[in-house]
């Protein structure tokens, strides 16, 4: 062989091993994490050594690139201790761990992270110092390292920090003073501790927390005695001045001050863009009414173009004076900057003005579910039986990640087709979180005022105002039957045939008359698995039993659409609805009495508790 060919050899044989394992990086520290944690057997299952991209992995979430951005694993029993190898994922800008009972140290290698944003290990066995190299990640924004056993003093590094948004240390072991710096920081708490924090009284050791629900505020009485009530009065003065001048410049340039200072430094804006008034306002064509895609609860969704050419949507909060819709505004930024997922919409940026809140999304080019199946215009393509199959999997994981994977959970609340929009590729995205609702993990559910779509809207949060993440489950199940049989959740025209304006209703009436073909959507012309069909109708049945604890989480759903514990449970289910149904006959026999039968009280009492 000649020397030109061993050269040629070489480089191929050096491309191939350097193909092979160089993206086994991140799937072998996260195994290492897997491994380190002790994570039982029916725990992260597709964790699998041999797999080598782990962006298919539960929990995982990457960019365009298969880069891992985000891991969560909280409240999930490990009782294991870090991997250091967990350093090496240069590109993670999320690790949450919360709420386990892991032991040991943190790995000095966490201070290799340098796109971390949101480190959070909350409520675990921790021991040891806090290692100064977190002082390296200059990306960081959320520090919480509350409730552990952490001892030593707080590194001096953390004061380098440019961008920490908030600092949890409180309750661990932790002594000495705390760096000065640290007091800048918008949100921190330090109680539980052996600091000293009370040498400085303009210095409380907590900052307000909406978290509690507790006032934490400065003493303004000390520090008016400390400092004399001429320095607060101008210090009061100055910032009057200074709101005066803000709002004066408002009219030609862009001013953020109307937004409340606490509640703008809580919120976590990470990469998000800042858009101006007047870059929306042309990539809208002034938001022409021509280029509306939708209207919600809170405003409408505009098609736009930017400078650089990038399709985007834009929703306009239209109402956000009104009694929640500034609300809606940052709980939508909040929630949809860290909430990261393949089957959620990412947000791109914001824009806010005095008189104005905008949220700017991806342009979904395939619209919604909802159009798809009822909306398209003559010569676009129906869509097929395969895609239907992928959407139903693809929203189920969206929603288990933001019932089962975000601390604190989130529910939507408006579960339906309109809401599950396509990318090009016809893959699933929830969108619309303008309805959703934060829930604290200790909490079942949360009360509130009832928001949704009639028809989709589970019955007991319709009737007592309480939701959890089983009214999500319910509207997904409603939306299941969108998919296959097309049809809207309530449409009167049945009123012809029928009695059951409910599409529920009319599929439950036709499944128990085995007869599936009227039920799935004419525009599929018969080209679906009618098996397929027959397991996804009782996927959508299982969830929309009528009380919430008989429905499945949305972990078990997206197993049985895997094929995993549908037949047992489907099984388990027609024997209660049977039992129920002959009750409610019996029932209704006893109420079927003549013009000459005397009022049956006893009927009365036995269907009150139906």
């Amino acid at each position: 062989m000649s020397l030109k060919m061993e050269r040629v050899f070489a480089i191929l044989i050096l491309s191939c091993l350097y193909s092979f394992v160089l993206p086994d990086y991140q799937g072998d520290a996260l195994f290492a994490l897997k491994t380190s944690l002790n994570a039982s057997p029916n725990l992260l299952r597709d964790w699998n050594q041999n797999q080598v991209n782990p962006c298919t992995w539960s929990n995982v979430n990457c960019d365009p690139n298969n880069n891992v951005i985000s891991v969560t694993l909280s409240y999930m029993g490990f009782s294991g201790i870090l991997s250091p190898k967990v350093g090496a994922l240069k590109t993670l800008r999320i690790l949450t761990l919360q709420g386990n009972g892991i032991i040991g140290q943190i790995p000095k290698e966490f201070g290799n992270l340098t796109s971390l944003a949101n480190l959070n290990l909350e409520n675990n066995k921790l021991s040891g110092v806090i290692p100064s190299s977190l002082g390296n990640l200059k990306k960081l924004q959320f520090l919480i390292l509350s409730q552990n056993n952490l001892t030593g003093t707080i590194p001096e590094s953390l004061s380098s920090l440019p961008g920490l948004i908030s600092l949890q240390l409180d309750s661990n072991n932790l002594s000495g003073q705390i760096p000065e710096h640290l007091f800048q920081v918008p949100k921190y708490n330090f109680t539980g501790n052996h600091l000293n924090c009370d040498i400085n009284f303009l210095h409380p050791c907590e900052t307000d927390s909406d978290d509690s629900g507790a006032s934490h505020k400065p003493n303004i009485g000390l520090i008016i005695g400390i400092s004399g009530g001429v320095i607060v009065v101008l210090f009061i003065g100055g910032f009057l001045c200074f709101l005066r001048r803000s709002r004066r410049r408002g009219s030609k340039r862009e001013v953020f001050v109307d937004v409340a200072g606490e509640v703008d430094r809580r919120i976590a804006f990470g990469q998000l863009k800042r858009f101006a008034w007047r870059e929306l306002q042309l990539a809208t064509d002034n938001f022409s009414e021509k280029n509306v895609l939708g209207q919600g609860g809170f405003g409408k969704v505009y098609k736009g173009v930017l400078s650089d050419s990038t399709k985007v949507a834009v929703k306009r909060l239209t109402d956000y004076e009104s009694p929640g819709g500034d609300a809606a505004f940052q709980r939508e930024v909040e929630m949809i900057s860290v909430a990261v997922h393949r089957n959620l919409l990412r947000l791109i940026g914001f824009c806010t003005t005095p008189t104005e809140r905008l949220l700017v999304y991806p342009y979904m080019q395939n619209l919604s579910v909802a159009y798809q199946l009822r909306e398209i215009k003559p010569g676009e393509p129906v869509l097929d039986w395969p895609t239907r199959k992928r959407v139903a999997l693809g929203t189920a994981r969206g929603l288990e990640y933001l019932h089962e994977h975000c601390n604190p959970k989130i529910i939507h609340r408006d579960v339906k087709a309109a809401n599950v929009l396509l990318d090009e590729d016809f893959e699933a995205v929830v969108g619309d979180f303008g309805l959703a609702k934060l829930v604290d993990v200790r909490k079942t559910n949360v009360t509130t005022q009832v928001r949704g779509t009639m028809g989709h809207i589970a019955p007991e949060y319709l009737s007592t105002g309480k939701s959890s993440e089983r009214t999500d489950v319910f509207g997904y199940g409603i939306m299941l039957l969108e998919l296959v049989t097309g049809q809207r959740a309530i449409d009167f025209s049945r009123l012809e045939e029928e009695d059951d304006v409910l599409l529920l209703d009319h599929v439950k009436k036709l499944e128990r008359e085995k007869r599936l073909d009227a039920i799935v959507d004419r525009n599929l012309n018969d080209e679906y698995n009618i098996e397929e069909v027959e397991m996804m109708i009782q996927v959508a049945l299982l969830c929309t039993q009528q009380s919430p604890e008989d429905r499945p989480a949305m972990s078990e759903v997206v197993r049985m659409l895997e094929g995993e514990g549908l037949a047992e449970r489907w099984e388990e289910w027609q024997h209660v609805e049977v039992t129920r149904r002959q009750e409610y006959e019996r029932l209704q026999r006893r109420f079927d009495w003549g013009e000459d039968s005397v009022y049956n009280q006893d009927a009365i009492e036995l269907s009150g508790g139906r």
